[in-house]
């Protein structure tokens, strides 16, 4: 679909968790990590008068630290944890910067570029964006936070086609190993893509695969650890 003319020609919107939400998050994280080390401390001081508990060790260990530096440090360091758990979350969140000639995915500090001329449509299908090419190809599958409304806004508004569901969602079907309906060379590519679903922090594995079975004209998307699959419609 050929873009429109529009005022925002020339800027780009970026879409991605606002500084006060940042910081609420990792202020959650902080309280949530403080509150666990003060249990944590009350409960060693509880072990030791329980000369059957196990960790015997640890709990003397702990409450053997002296009144008020027990109760500072355990919040202090309950609340350090928590304030890095809280920015690596926000860190692994996708932001997506959208301008009329190119839309920009970042994920903890890397970027993945896609041409405008290249981009049909755009949608979130569950969780996750997808970027569709001109044949129906999909350019980009990724899991993504982010408001619906504003990316929607953010797509539209630089003249991009935005769909609130997959347009092809009728189309897929549940992979099923031997099926006449795929060549030997998919099955092969999608038994691979089955073990890979199996292992956490597999996701390059995961996208290469998917890569691999797009130049066969194929479409796959995971859902509940189940891959489906259709045909491109070139």
């Amino acid at each position: 679909m050929a873009k429109e003319l529009n005022p925002k020609a020339g800027e780009s919107t970026e879409v991605s968790e606002p500084l006060w939400g940042q910081v609420l998050v990792c202020l959650v994280f902080g309280l949530v990590g403080a509150g666990i080390c003060w249990l944590a401390k009350a409960l060693a001081k509880w072990v030791v008068t329980l000369p059957w508990a196990p960790m015997q060790g640890p709990a003397k260990l702990v409450s053997a630290i002296p009144e008020p530096g027990l109760t500072i440090g355990a919040i202090v360091l309950g609340g350090l944890a928590g304030l890095i758990a809280g920015f690596l979350v926000k860190f692994s969140e996708l932001s997506v910067t959208v301008s009329d000639t190119r839309v920009l995915f970042t994920r903890k500090g890397e970027s993945r570029e896609f041409a405008g001329s290249d981009i049909a449509m755009a949608f979130r299908d569950g969780k996750q964006l997808v970027l569709l090419g001109h044949g129906t190809e999909e350019l980009a599958r990724e899991d993504c936070d982010q408001d619906r409304r504003r990316l929607a806004d953010a797509f539209t508004g630089h003249g991009y086609a935005w769909a609130e569901e997959d347009p092809h969602k009728a189309e897929f079907q549940l992979w099923v190993p031997e099926s006449p309906h795929l060549p030997a060379q998919a099955h092969a590519l999608f038994k691979a893509r089955q073990q890979f679903l199996k292992k956490p922090g597999s996701a390059e594995e995961l996208e290469e695969l998917r890569r691999d079975l797009q130049r066969l004209d194929l479409v796959v998307c995971d859902r509940s650890k189940r891959q489906y699959w259709r045909r491109l419609a070139r």
